[in-house]
């Protein structure tokens, strides 16, 4: 299992890990309850060249479009068996999946989960016939062939209840100082997938929001404790408080376990009785994306929220006792200075109730709304490799909409933004 590691840049432009690859810990933990033995490899831009030949399958994890170009130097410049199955699966893959399948010479690529997917190629990894496996396209002969995709699952409780972090080093999964502001020894872990909501910006392809049940989740819980003696855990995934009844339910059974937590919300979807019952149950911090304090940067970003909303959010969770981080990001197509004085203006309102902030540059990733419509938005991209490369929005400083005069505005004010967070918040 391949898969290419991604840093976040934090504050003051410091390189960090964020989170463990889920997707491939879960499949290598389903692998493994098969019988197959399973080793992980990390890629990055240095590194991207390994011997292969050992394995008999050597499976691509293409979590993103802006990690395209470093699978893509693993693919032609490592070495492989003759024998060996080579297959990828991801996010980019199921938008792309023709054009991974040709361009990295695939022998299958997975559209959509993949937890059974893998199984069943696994299973028919003799006969090499895969016309039963669904949710998947191949290549036969000079055609490429797509069959049948999944039925959506209900819920998570498929997965298994421990993904396969033992895979890993300690320290991939491990951490400190990344729980709020403190220094508790703490991991990640994944409670939901998908999104309900469609933002223009995100590149989210699964609208159906699946929970995992309590049960499963307190499974976790009690191995993360035993083995690895965690404090707390932050929570991976933007949708947790989608569903009051099962996020109540979640909070109920981990109470008892004297773990901090943090979470992250959509503004319009938190109340006081959940809030309330959050703190109890040990949530220390809610992450707002908030994105702008522009009401019409909202609606252009199909936020379909309102400054009032965020405002609320923000004095309810505050008054709860649990701490407040938001996201922004500023660059969407239309920002100019007066939107971004505004985002400024809401920081100042907000300011006491917000004990964090993150700032990011829009890019348009391959997937969204607004890279797929982008005529209709009016960006400057072409859908090539190179525009994926770019796509990172983290800090990145490029030219994706408007004239040179809207991109020099466009500068100046994400500058004035950006020093303005730094000079308020460390």
């Amino acid at each position: 299992m391949i898969f290419p590691e991604v840093y976040d840049i934090a504050r003051f432009y410091g390189k960090r890990k964020e989170f463990p690859p889920f997707g491939i810990l879960y499949l290598s933990a389903v692998l493994e309850n098969i019988g197959c033995e399973v080793k992980i490899f990390t890629a990055d831009p240095d590194e991207s060249t390994f011997n292969f030949e050992q394995f008999d399958v050597v499976a691509f994890s293409i979590p993103s479009s802006v990690t395209y170009h470093i699978m893509k130097k693993v693919r032609f410049n490592s070495i492989f068996s003759s024998k060996s199955l080579i297959i990828a699966g991801g996010v980019h893959t199921s938008i792309f999946p023709k054009k991974t399948l040709l361009e990295l010479n695939m022998d299958i690529v997975s559209i959509g989960s993949g937890e059974e997917t893998i199984v069943e190629i696994i299973n028919s990894f003799q006969s090499r016939d895969w016309q039963n496996v669904k949710g998947i396209c191949f290549k036969n002969g000079n055609d490429v062939r797509f069959t049948d995709s999944r039925k959506p699952k209900k819920n998570l409780d498929h997965l298994p209840t421990i993904p396969a972090r033992h895979l890993l080093p300690e320290e991939d999964n491990i951490m400190s100082n990344r729980l709020s502001n403190t220094s508790l020894r703490m991991t990640h872990i994944m409670l939901t997938q998908g999104c309900p909501y469609s933002c223009n910006f995100c590149a989210s392809q699964q609208k159906r929001i699946l929970y995992r049940s309590p049960w499963h989740i307190q499974e976790e819980l009690i191995h993360l404790i035993k083995t690895y003696s965690i404090e707390g855990f932050a929570v991976v995934g933007d949708n947790f408080l989608v569903n009051k009844r099962k996020t109540m339910g979640i909070c109920q059974s981990i109470s008892g376990f004297d773990l901090k937590w943090s979470t992250l919300s959509r503004v319009d979807t938190v109340d006081y009785e959940t809030l309330e019952l959050m703190e109890d149950s040990g949530c220390i911090e809610i992450k707002f994306g908030i994105e702008s304090g522009n009401q019409r940067m909202l609606d252009a970003m199909g936020k379909n929220i309102s400054i009032n909303q965020i405002c609320n959010a923000i004095k309810m969770t505050n008054s709860t006792g649990i701490k407040v981080k938001i996201f922004l990001i500023h660059g969407y197509p239309g920002e100019n200075m007066e939107s971004t004085n505004e985002t400024i203006n809401l920081l100042k309102r907000m300011g006491s109730m917000i004990e964090r902030v993150s700032l990011f540059r829009f890019a348009p990733l391959p997937g969204s709304y607004v890279y797929q419509n982008y005529k209709e938005t009016g960006l400057l991209v072409s859908g090539t490799e190179d525009d994926w490369k770019k796509s990172h929005i983290h800090h990145n400083n490029y030219h994706w909409w408007g004239t040179k005069k809207d991109f020099a505005e466009l500068t100046k004010s994400f500058n004035k933004l950006d020093k303005f967070i730094s000079d308020n918040w460390d």
